[in-house]
């Protein structure tokens, strides 16, 4: 279930993204004027594979899941999306429907500013355009990593590498050892590109070695140099 709200402040989506930095203070105020705020219950569904695109999206509290459809009746998670960053972009600026799903992880509040705004402004905007091709470029470094690594890697190096990606882009409480995304088994298992009951067996593993602690959906890293081994050799 989606809710739009007008009570958020659209400069907190200038200015704590840096690709907005290049914009003027005329071109600021256009984009202020064109940012939809739209609040989301945990598990609904913000776009859905096969429609078509029409606005930029990002993320201004909570997480987003992206979910593509796998053989069968299986899904993956791609991606999940923090606070203050873009989805959705790849297929909007191909001019292509959606192929994947994107869902609220917790209750969350997304932004969204139309197509033609965003076009408007990269067409008149040689440096913001050049941002958005930094910015893309770099997402799909990440991606082809992330791809080689879920791939090719043995089980216990997946799940390495997955819990300290999740460390390393989402954070960890106060004490900073304790993942702040608390995943399902199953979405760690998506996230790691593995069965559900073989996360469960190689993170019980993790447990019994004393490289991290489990307390339900909670991760806490005890030995992130062991990790750190096993995400790169194993």
């Amino acid at each position: 279930m989606a809710n739009k709200k007008k009570n958020f402040n659209p400069k907190q989506v200038i200015e704590t993204l840096d690709l907005w930095k290049s914009l003027t203070k005329e071109e600021q105020l256009f984009l202020e004027s064109n940012i939809e705020f739209i609040t989301y219950k945990k598990n609904s569904i913000i776009y859905s594979d096969g429609e078509e695109p029409s606005k930029l999206l990002g993320v201004l509290s909570g997480f987003v899941k992206i979910n593509r459809e796998g053989v069968g009746v299986r899904s993956q998670i791609v991606r999940i999306i923090k606070p203050n960053e873009l989805f959705g972009y790849r297929a909007m600026f191909a001019g292509e429907k959606y192929i994947t799903t994107a869902y609220a992880a917790e209750p969350c509040v997304i932004f969204a500013i139309p197509k033609e705004v965003i076009t408007k402004l990269l067409s008149e905007n040689a440096k913001l355009a050049f941002e958005f091709i930094r910015f893309l470029s770099i997402d799909l470094g990440i991606s082809d990593t992330r791809s080689i690594i879920l791939t090719q890697k043995h089980l216990r190096g997946r799940l390495a590498e997955t819990i300290l990606h999740i460390k390393d882009n989402y954070g960890t409480l106060e004490d900073g050892v304790t993942l702040v995304l608390n995943l399902s088994r199953e979405d760690l298992a998506s996230l790691s590109n593995m069965t559900t009951s073989n996360a469960i067996r190689t993170l019980s593993q993790f447990s019994s070695d004393g490289l991290v602690r489990v307390t339900g959906r909670s991760i806490k890293i005890l030995d992130l140099e062991l990790l750190k081994r096993i995400a790169k050799y194993e």
